[in-house]
């Protein structure tokens, strides 16, 4: 049980610490944080089915790349490893875009009168909270939210909308 309650706490502070960078990546990238929000809106399911699908399939061939490498030496090593950090990277970039968009498209609909910065931080405080709530946050809503926001900004910056 005391692991479930520090499980618990931890992953709301970390939902917390998000909302300053999801504030960052809204002011630094407006124009393409705008694009994704619109992409949201507009067609929710598509983004979520696009993301996953994507997720899925980047994350199995990073695991595979990584797997081999740790099994490999010398320089195969590393040219296994190169493509499987480069992947990583960028299903984690495309995952924190996607979350500022999500982010920020929450604040919207909650505070749509306050200025943007205050939105993105009303929208990243609520999705922080109802994504650390245990299980159906952990394990539906963040799933979710995440393959939804990936999948927009795919479609932002691969497609014409």
């Amino acid at each position: 049980m005391n692991d479930f309650i520090i499980t618990t706490f931890t992953a709301i502070a970390l939902g917390l610490i998000l909302i300053p960078f999801f504030i960052v990546l809204s002011a630094l990238f407006p124009a393409r944080t705008s694009k994704i929000m619109e992409v949201i809106t507009r067609m929710p399911v598509r983004s979520f089915f696009i993301g996953l699908v994507n997720f899925l399939f980047f994350l199995a061939v990073a695991l595979l790349l990584f797997s081999f490498s740790g099994q490999a030496n010398g320089l195969l090593k590393v040219i296994l490893l190169i493509p499987a950090l480069a992947i990583t990277v960028l299903i984690c970039v495309s995952l924190s875009f996607g979350m500022a968009g999500i982010a920020t498209v929450i604040g919207e609909r909650i505070a749509p009168t306050q200025s943007s910065w205050r939105r993105t931080l009303w929208g990243a405080l609520l999705l922080g909270l109802s994504c650390a709530v245990p299980l159906l946050g952990w394990f539906l809503l963040l799933p979710c939210a995440a393959w939804t926001g990936m999948g927009s900004f795919i479609i932002v910056y691969f497609q014409k909308t």
